[in-house]
């Protein structure tokens, strides 16, 4: 026997390829829905968008807007059963003023507010479809135990990720290692076809699905946050919240449609402005964002500022405080797709769908394994003789 043509694997080669096996074997049911849900999501911001039709617009542009306390007394008065939690205002003049709104039993809703007549144009719930997809992917709407289930699964995908790369590179580097590891052969068996999907996609998608792994933990585990916050020079705790000022109800407010224009003066390539309004009785300043591209959880070129609700004086956060909260930004940016505007979406939603079938076409390539080899392990028929050597 030539022993050159028999290389036996490492040790190192055979547990990883266990791993990667049986980690994807017990696993694979959770991970499918965790990515399929994940990549349901990407485009949510779009479709909410497209959702709300002509109630993005105001029906006639005025000269004067209507003051934003009184579009919040109106949608009050028009849906006192829903708690707003933020008011977004865009730099076009036609666009209404966006409320996100939360109602028990009706979930997360957008209304849309004309800003010159203080009209209340629609009140949509598409949004909740996407807020219930981002609870069952991150817990299968199951608080404490679920959570964990799929944190769990989420760190077995990355070492899947990593055992796979592993995996998939060549010993040698030539022609024909390279068309195996970079080319789907679409006219060869579907058992080929089946592997080369799962190889080859898998090492495409690595790099992203690393990324969305990482960030996912980092999200779902606070030390994990606070850690990676440290590392960039920032921190993600929210003490600096105690020093902010407190609400005065002996002193006027300023006007929130004076903050917002003062924001888009101050950074006038941003394109929509957003207040919360989750503490604005309670708080005595201001949480602005301002951005190109406000979505459901992340901004994009975002710029915070944080104004005195009496004086229209800055706060200062500081520094640490302040990057950690631009690093929470990039983290959901990285997580959602929109570190690249639409080329980033479209590259995680692609990314997303490769996932989901990683563990369908792993679980394929087993199971067309283990019948080769019942097939090889078939008894001699009769007819056969053994002749002895």
């Amino acid at each position: 026997m030539n022993k050159g043509k028999t290389s036996k694997k490492s040790v190192f080669s055979r547990i990883n390829a266990w791993l990667h096996l049986w980690l994807g074997i017990f696993s694979g049911i959770i991970l499918i829905f965790v990515a399929l849900t994940g990549t349901l999501i990407v485009y949510g911001d779009e479709i909410i968008e497209w959702s709300a039709g002509k109630a993005r617009y105001a029906e006639q542009v005025k000269p004067e807007r209507l003051p934003m306390e009184t579009l919040i007394a109106n949608m009050n008065k028009a849906y006192p059963q829903a708690k707003l939690s933020e008011v977004t205002v865009y730099k076009n003049p036609e666009r209404t003023v966006r409320f996100r709104t939360f109602a028990r039993g009706k979930g997360l809703g957008f209304a849309y507010a004309d800003p010159y007549t203080g009209k209340v144009l629609k009140y949509d719930r598409t949004a909740n479809f996407f807020y219930i997809m981002a609870h069952l992917h991150a817990s299968f709407l199951w608080h404490g135990t679920g959570e964990w289930i799929v944190d769990i699964a989420t760190i077995i995908f990355l070492i899947e990720i990593i055992s796979g790369i592993i995996l998939w590179w060549p010993r040698k580097w030539n022609q024909h290692t390279r068309d195996a590891s970079f080319k789907i052969k679409w006219k060869a068996r579907f058992k080929r076809v089946n592997y080369d999907l799962h190889n080859v996609l898998g090492f495409y998608a690595s790099i992203l699905a690393l990324i969305l792994t990482v960030t996912g933990l980092i999200i779902a585990f606070h030390p994990l946050a606070a850690t990676t916050a440290k590392i960039f020079g920032g921190d993600i705790e929210t003490k600096w919240q105690k020093d902010m000022p407190k609400s005065d109800t002996t002193r006027s407010a300023l006007a929130i449609n004076t903050v917002f224009e003062q924001e888009f003066s101050r950074h006038p390539q941003q394109k929509a402005g957003q207040i919360w309004l989750y503490n604005l009785d309670s708080a005595g300043f201001y949480m602005v964002t301002t951005a190109s591209k406000l979505g459901l959880k992340s901004a994009e070129h975002a710029q915070l500022s944080f104004i005195n609700k009496y004086t229209g004086a800055d706060l200062r956060l500081p520094p640490k405080s302040l990057k950690g909260e631009y690093i929470e930004n990039t983290v959901w940016q990285l997580h959602m797709g929109t570190w690249m505007g639409p080329v980033g979406k479209l590259f995680t939603f692609i990314c997303g769908l490769i996932c989901t079938s990683l563990p369908i076409t792993g679980f394929l390539i087993w199971w067309h394994r283990g019948k080769k080899k019942k097939k090889k392990q078939h008894p001699l028929k009769k007819t056969e003789v053994l002749v002895p050597a």
